[in-house]
């Protein structure tokens, strides 16, 4: 499948966000994945994982979150510190907020994009937001998907408020997230009845899905990436 492959800028409470954008070329309107950046900002790693999901039929974007630092807000994998540093200095319950409400409401507006069909997923940094947006934003996006996401107490206890299908990716060896989180946040979704589904890669690391980091599990991220595709199917597609 061919795809045009632009940057765009989307309008935001605090001025213009550069995104990238992968649409497909057949002239039809399809269902729209907004993919949310690591802590290392929007490298070409994203970009690539921007483009698969486009080549699977899909609208697919991935908003700059860091671009109130631009130009110096990209890192390398080795640079976690001034990673961390920089996620660190973002406002998780208002800018982040108002940002990914703007991403939504872009594809909403386009003619292009079936507006009750929108998804997001996200990794690192990405997954947490994507976790996030689905307790805030339920009602504008159709389904969430995210990978190896730090939950907030506050945001384990809005998970009340999702009424969209999740699934959520773990790896059983990740340091910054400890098995008793995930099972609390496995606990709280059944608690609830909520219509979720959550793996763990028993051996896998935080960033797993990423070939360009040390933590990278090769069958851990070819297994998620087939298991992403078939839940977007299944609720955007069918």
């Amino acid at each position: 499948m061919q795809i045009e492959q632009k940057e765009i800028m989307i309008s935001t409470p605090d001025g213009e966000m550069p995104a990238f954008l992968g649409v497909p070329t057949e002239n039809s309107s399809k269902p729209a994945i907004i993919i949310l950046m690591e802590a290392f900002g929007l490298t070409q790693h994203i970009k690539d994982v921007t483009i698969r999901i486009a080549k699977e039929g899909y609208i697919a974007i991935a908003p700059d979150l860091y671009y109130r630092e631009l130009p110096n807000n990209k890192f390398g994998y080795d640079e976690v510190d001034a990673a961390k540093e920089m996620m660190y200095s973002l406002d998780f319950s208002k800018t982040l907020a108002e940002d990914i409400k703007a991403t939504i409401d872009y594809l909403r507006l386009r003619v292009d994009v079936y507006s009750e069909r929108i998804g997001v997923t996200g990794f690192c940094l990405g997954g947490s937001m994507a976790f996030y947006t689905a307790t805030k934003f339920s009602s504008d996006i159709a389904v969430a998907a995210p990978f190896y996401s730090i939950v907030l107490d506050e945001w384990l206890e809005a998970v009340r408020n999702i009424t969209i299908p999740i699934y959520l990716f773990f790896g059983g060896a990740d340091s910054f997230i400890p098995k008793e989180r995930i099972q609390q946040i496995d606990s709280r979704f059944q608690e609830l009845g909520k219509n979720y589904q959550l793996k763990v890669y028993e051996n896998a690391e935080h960033g797993f899905f990423c070939h360009e980091r040390s933590s990278y599990n090769l069958l851990a991220a070819e297994n998620s990436w087939d298991e992403l595709r078939e839940f977007l199917k299944k609720y955007l597609k069918n």
